[in-house]
């Protein structure tokens, strides 16, 4: 939880925010199919449904005030891969520091598999 002192009081945004914000913005996001996560039990990696989709988004709060985001992701297949990476990076920092007025220290892309429609 990042929180933050002003004249009027205090704001404490926690990580579920993030999570639900950088996972919805990856999302939207030309070419990926939706949000992974390993099935401990087979090893399998599934598509989850845009409810659950902060199963795949791993938000951890540094001393400094900054974030650090993972997003497991499913792709399109065919798509270019860095080309989509980079559209992630530029998405999830603008949108997440434009909700949140918080700076994003790093965002880790891990592509976990790519579909077909």
């Amino acid at each position: 939880m990042i929180r933050r002192q002003n004249e009027l009081g205090e704001i404490a945004v926690s990580n579920n925010v993030y999570t639900y914000i950088a996972g919805s913005a990856a999302t939207n996001c030309f070419g990926v199919k939706g949000m992974a996560i390993r099935s401990m039990k087979d090893g399998l990696v599934h598509l989850l449904r845009r409810e659950s989709l902060a199963k795949g988004v791993l938000v951890r709060t540094k001393e400094d005030g900054t974030i650090s985001v993972d997003l497991h992701i499913i792709v399109d297949q065919g798509v270019n891969i860095p080309a989509l990476g980079s559209s992630i990076l530029n998405e999830v920092r603008y949108v997440v520091s434009q909700q949140t007025e918080t700076e994003i220290r790093e965002v880790n892309i891990l592509v976990d598999s790519m579909m077909t429609d």
